[in-house]
């Protein structure tokens, strides 16, 4: 069932919370994905990312537009290699001269924030929900999220995960295949999975 703004106050885990779901999203609480608003907002992210994989190979200025406005803060000269995955794009922001390689996903239920010169390799994933322990609350689809930081000058090698309410730290670079399971402080090499520090730079 799709719950609009006027009904989701009636929804029984919420009792009287007046807010709808999309700010109970932002806001970092339990919320109900299959919202309405929130499905329109997706489904318009999902047309744009596929439109900028389409456009990308035939012509770039056409596709860094339909990026522009995907991307709720895009740094200038960004490169984003398609295809995208996105849930919103609205709450991503990447700083100047980043470069990220084929098939990014960044699931953004929660702000996700790329620094400057940043670059991804192929198949990472910026994963920032969550869903209870409580079984009962996952079949009722609830679901909460946990914003990702990733320093300026950052590498991310190719099939790194990382995972909800992580920080990593200016100049670190993260070996390929890694899951990113804690924060990262700045000026360290981490591998394996889980994540872990081998080396200081």
């Amino acid at each position: 069932m799709n719950y609009g703004t006027d009904t989701a106050m009636r929804h029984p885990h919420f009792g009287h919370d007046p807010r709808t779901m999309r700010e109970r999203m932002e806001a970092g609480d339990l919320y109900l994905a299959e919202d309405a608003e929130l499905a329109t907002a997706s489904q318009r992210a999902i047309t744009l990312a596929h439109r900028y994989g389409q456009l990308w190979a035939e012509d770039r200025d056409a596709g860094e537009e339909i990026l522009a406005d995907l991307i709720g803060s895009l740094g200038e000269d960004v490169e984003i290699r398609p295809p995208l995955f996105v849930d919103y794009g609205r709450y991503i922001t990447i700083g100047p001269r980043t470069f990220i390689n084929y098939n990014f996903t960044a699931l953004d239920v929660a702000p996700i924030t790329i620094g400057a010169d940043v670059m991804i390799g192929p198949g990472v994933q910026l994963l920032t929900p969550t869903h209870p322990l409580d079984p009962s609350l996952r079949r009722d689809k609830l679901e909460a999220a946990r914003p990702i930081t990733i320093g300026d000058n950052v590498w991310l090698g190719g099939g790194v995960i990382v995972l909800p309410g992580v920080s990593i730290g200016d100049n670190t670079v993260v070996g390929a295949g890694a899951v990113v399971t804690r924060d990262l402080p700045a000026n360290v090499v981490a591998v394996g999975n889980p994540a872990r520090i081998t080396k200081q730079l």
